[in-house]
C-alpha cells in the first residue's frame, strides 16, 4: 500500500550497459545515495534470447525512505532484479513468469521531490539506453509531467494511509469477528468519515 510506479523494458544494445552503469552511478553519487553494481558485461550470445542465466546485470540504488530502484537486466537484456529472479525465475506458471520482468518501486514515504527525480531519470535513460520501455506511475507524473497532479496524488494516498492507520488504532477487532468482517467494518467507517 502506498504510491508506487511500475516499469519494464529492455536495454537497447548490450554494449550500452557499462555506460549506463557509469552514468547512473555518477548521477546518484551526487545525491550520496547507496548503490550496488552487479555484473557489467553481458555474456556472449545471450542477448535477445528467451532463456537467461542466474546473474543480474546493471545497477540499483536506494534513495532515502524509498524502495530500491533497479536498473538491472537479465542476460537476455530484459529488465529484472534479484528479488524477481529469486521469486519468479524458476516458475513453471506463465502468469508468474511475467512478474519476472515487471519492477515496482514504492515512493510514498520518499516524497514528491524524490519521486519526480526518479521519474525524470527514467525519462532520460529511456531516450538513451532502453527499448520497449513502459512505466506506469500511480502518481500520474510519468504520463502528465504535472507536478501539481503528483502532489495531489501523494496527498490523497497519505490521507488514505493515515485514515486507515487511525481507524485500526481507534476501532479494535471484536472478539470472534472474522478478519473479513473486521475490514468490512473498517472500510465502512472510513467511507462514512469521508462523507462528513
Amino acid at each position: 500500500m502506498g504510491l508506487s510506479f511500475h516499469y519494464s523494458g529492455c536495454i537497447a544494445k548490450p554494449d550500452l550497459l557499462p555506460d549506463l552503469i557509469d552514468e547512473v552511478r555518477d548521477i546518484i553519487a551526487v545525491n550520496n545515495w547507496k548503490y550496488n553494481v552487479f555484473d557489467t558485461d553481458f555474456p556472449k550470445n545471450t542477448f535477445g534470447k528467451s532463456d537467461y542465466n542466474q546473474n543480474v546485470y546493471g545497477i540499483s540504488f536506494t534513495p532515502p525512505s524509498c524502495e530500491t530502484v533497479s536498473i538491472c537486466f537479465l542476460s537476455n537484456g530484459r529488465m529484472s532484479c534479484h528479488p524477481n529472479l529469486t521469486f519468479f525465475g524458476k516458475t513453471d506458471t506463465q502468469q508468474e513468469s511475467e512478474y519476472l520482468y515487471v519492477l515496482s518501486v514504492k515512493t510514498q514515504y520518499a516524497g514528491v521531490v524524490i519521486h519526480q527525480f526518479i521519474i525524470q531519470l527514467f525519462r532520460y535513460l529511456n531516450k538513451k539506453y532502453f527499448s520497449n520501455f513502459t512505466l506506469t506511475d500511480e502518481g500520474g507524473y510519468w504520463e502528465s509531467n504535472d507536478g501539481e497532479l503528483l502532489k495531489t496524488n501523494f496527498k490523497r494516498n497519505t490521507d488514505l494511509l493515515n485514515g486507515f492507520s487511525s481507524a485500526i488504532e481507534c476501532i479494535p477487532k471484536i472478539q470472534g469477528e472474522t478478519i473479513e468482517a473486521y475490514f468490512e467494518r473498517l472500510l465502512k467507517f472510513l467511507h462514512n468519515k469521508k462523507e462528513l
